[in-house]
């Protein structure tokens, strides 16, 4: 088994614009630098820089996650600010674990894709991994990750158990991409809907909703790409669940990210905010419902 970790510079494309590309790129190059000699002082093995990140195996899924907090902190501790002004420089991380195929020193397969895929979902300074690698940590690790239950990672057709890593006690949780963790105990969640002029709200203690282009849908949206009954919206087992029942799919947008979580037939939990798009991709004219949930 190797571990795979991804970890991506947060914002670079407004530091490029800021500070201009030979800066910009200078300063990258020197920072990607002396992240890679911390990987490997936790027995890492760069296989790649990646622009504004790096691609790198651990033979321990510990030593990877020990390298991943050892970054985060010493961000925290010492912040560096591109050209000496600015945000602070933060980092986004995937951790994956498995088989993984070598061939002249890269590394390719499903374990390296979901470590990119989970990397792309977390938000700055973030940790995100999964039941693989939780398995197989020592229970004092173990402790350190917070359940962030079954995801949806883009190009595969099994929901993974995702987990975020609380490496900082007394972190504003909800200052991640993802939100608060769906684990976590607090006041009574409500979760907001928003469709054009349409706005829905349900809690623990509503009926199921549903979303399609049917009149007698709670959240209609008239747009070929819906199905009749698209979609439906519960509280289960202490979560918010959206499930796909279409013929198109559902994305699925968290935060300010990019990449979706592609339903088809399948189920995900909401957490933090973000927007749905049903029956495509997020574009132009594409139907859209905004959700966010409330404590």
């Amino acid at each position: 088994m190797t571990t795979v970790v991804f970890a991506d510079l947060v914002g670079s494309t407004s530091m490029f614009e800021r500070l201009g590309d030979e800066t910009a790129s200078r300063f990258v190059t020197q920072l990607v630098g002396a992240l890679s000699q911390v990987f490997e002082q936790h027995s890492g093995r760069v296989v790649k820089l990646l622009g504004d990140g790096l691609f790198v195996v651990f033979p321990h899924e510990g030593d990877a996650l020990a390298a991943c907090i050892s970054i985060q902190m010493r961000f925290l501790e010492k912040p560096i600010r591109a050209g000496g002004s600015g945000a602070p420089v933060q980092m986004q991380m995937g951790i994956e674990s498995g088989e993984v195929v070598e061939i002249d020193g890269d590394c390719f397969g499903d374990t390296v894709n979901s470590a990119a895929r989970l990397a792309d979902l977390a938000g700055a300074a973030q940790i995100l991994t999964t039941q693989n690698v939780w398995s197989a940590l020592a229970p004092l690790q173990q402790s350190s990750l917070r359940s962030l239950g079954p995801i949806h990672l883009r190009g595969r057709a099994e929901a993974s158990h995702v987990y975020r890593v609380e490496w900082q006690t007394g972190r504003d949780e909800d200052a991640t991409m993802m939100g608060r963790s769906i684990a976590s105990s607090g006041p009574p969640q409500v979760l907001a809907l928003v469709a054009g002029e349409q706005t829905v709200q349900i809690d623990a203690s509503s009926l199921a909703i549903s979303i399609g282009r049917g009149a007698g849908a709670s959240l209609a949206l008239n747009d070929p790409r819906v199905s009749r009954m698209h979609a439906m919206l519960e509280w289960r087992g202490g979560q918010f669940v959206l499930s796909d029942a279409s013929s198109y799919g559902t994305w699925v947008y968290f935060g300010n990210q990019s990449e979706a979580v592609v339903l088809r037939r399948t189920e995900c939990y909401l957490v933090g905010s973000g927007q749905i798009s049903a029956g495509c991709e997020r574009k132009e004219g594409s139907p859209l419902i905004s959700f966010s949930i409330i404590s």
